[in-house]
């Protein structure tokens, strides 16, 4: 049997497609690499990622996401086909049913963009859903009913803050301050300080696998590699983990002060709910070390990651194209 439903988490940072019946079938980054003079297409995905970064002058890598959205139609397009013809499930995408997720607060115009870009991929029907609602339905959370859920979704372009009841967004916010952003102030940091330019891949490392922005330690060091400025060579630093505070402390401040803002706009009742419940931390973003404790001190409730926070999204698009009845409720 063709599977005519997919549910896609279009996202800065990575697209992950799910096909009802068989689950999430791709998960990849969100770069397409072509010929500047052509435009011919070399790569996608990870392939793509690979190059980013190091191609030579003809060859360009590129996200076509920007802070959640598509910031160009034609490659975000050619993206998406080239990953279906890379999962040899063409077929699936006979005219089908499109899910797909947005950031909260996105204008229309945007929204018709995501549209049309599904459209012209040969589908029946699409729906638009905003990410944190099907975050925390991916999450496990039951938002049917008259009580408070929470959710943080922090991304790679956007951060969706949300609090859900009766399967409805009752106050939310989206900041486009969210894992790219991170990883251009660690760049930042680490060139004004030391004189070193590094790359993304770099800083995304840096970032998952070494920074801590709550009590980090100053005997926690690591060795970070680039070109010095002044000299032009390759150089070496080392920097510590409190370095790695520093440089996040007005990306962090900054997601707490917009969380801090939708709670503020709850009612008194809803609040009571999640001062019960606590906040569930999804997206990449949830993974940053201390991540937890920092929300924790600064908003005085609980703070829980979510069992799977990188596939939160599109796992919940699965849910609700499982569910006609949460289908019928998105709006087409």
């Amino acid at each position: 049997m063709i599977a005519r439903e997919i549910g896609i988490d279009l996202g800065t940072a990575n697209v992950l497609i799910y096909v009802k019946g068989k689950g999430i079938v791709l998960n990849e980054p969100s770069i397409v690499a072509i010929e500047k003079d052509t435009k011919n297409v070399i790569a996608v995905g990870k392939e793509a990622y690979e190059m980013y970064g190091r191609t030579p002058e003809k060859v360009k890598a590129i996200r076509p996401m920007k802070d959640g959205v598509i910031a160009d139609f034609e490659l975000t397009e050619i993206m998406l086909n080239a990953m279906i013809k890379k999962m040899k499930a063409r077929n699936l995408f006979t005219r089908p049913r499109i899910l797909i997720c947005c950031p909260t607060n996105i204008t229309p115009v945007e929204k018709n963009a995501i549209r049309e870009a599904a459209e012209r991929m040969g589908a029946r029907k699409v729906y638009i859903e905003e990410e944190p609602k099907v975050a925390a339905i991916g999450a496990g959370m039951d938002i049917s009913k008259p009580t408070a859920n929470m959710v943080l979704d922090i991304g790679g372009g956007t951060t969706d803050i949300a609090i859900l009841s009766m399967n409805g967004i009752v106050s939310s916010a989206s900041v486009k301050i969210a894992g790219n952003v991170m990883n251009e102030e660690l760049i930042k940091y680490i060139r004004e300080k030391y004189r070193l330019l590094i790359g993304e891949r770099t800083a995304e490392d840096i970032k998952i696998n070494f920074a801590n922005v709550y009590k980090p330690s100053k005997k926690e060091k690591l060795e970070v590699k680039g070109r010095n400025l002044i000299t032009g060579l390759p150089g070496t630093i080392e920097i510590n983990q409190e370095e790695t505070k520093e440089a996040l402390q007005e990306c962090v401040t900054k997601i707490v002060k917009s969380t801090k803002s939708v709670l503020e706009q709850a009612p008194p009742e809803l609040s009571a709910d999640i001062v019960e419940k606590g906040v569930i931390l999804t997206g990449g973003g949830a993974l940053l070390t201390g991540l937890v404790d920092v929300l924790e001190e600064e908003l005085t409730i609980p703070v829980l990651i979510a069992e799977t926070p990188l596939t939160c999204v599109v796992e919940g698009t699965g849910i609700i194209l499982n569910n006609k009845k949460l289908l019928e409720e998105e709006q087409d």
